[in-house]
């Protein structure tokens, strides 16, 4: 409800995506919430979204670039795709 109320009126959204293993796959899983608030910000009018990458220290190796460039592509991909 409280995100509904503030994406309603923002010009601009921030999404946080979690890195950790098995984090990020179920946020952006079909019912996933990741996938859910970046629906729900481009449905309310949203057109600018920051996209940050939260728990890298908890991928495997900590710090890990190429899961860094995995959920990078996966994220823009399903960005691309809602609008």
């Amino acid at each position: 409800k409280n995100m509904i109320t503030g994406t309603s009126q923002a010009d601009c959204a921030v999404l946080i995506v979690a890195a950790g293993t098995g984090e990020f796959e179920a946020g952006i899983s079909k019912n996933g919430q990741t996938r859910e608030h970046a629906l729900l910000a481009f449905t309310l009018g949203v057109k600018q979204l920051i996209v940050g990458v939260n728990k890298m220290d908890s991928t495997e190796p900590p710090f890990s670039e190429p899961r860094f460039e995995e959920i990078k592509k996966e994220v823009s991909s399903y960005i691309k795709k809602i609008g």
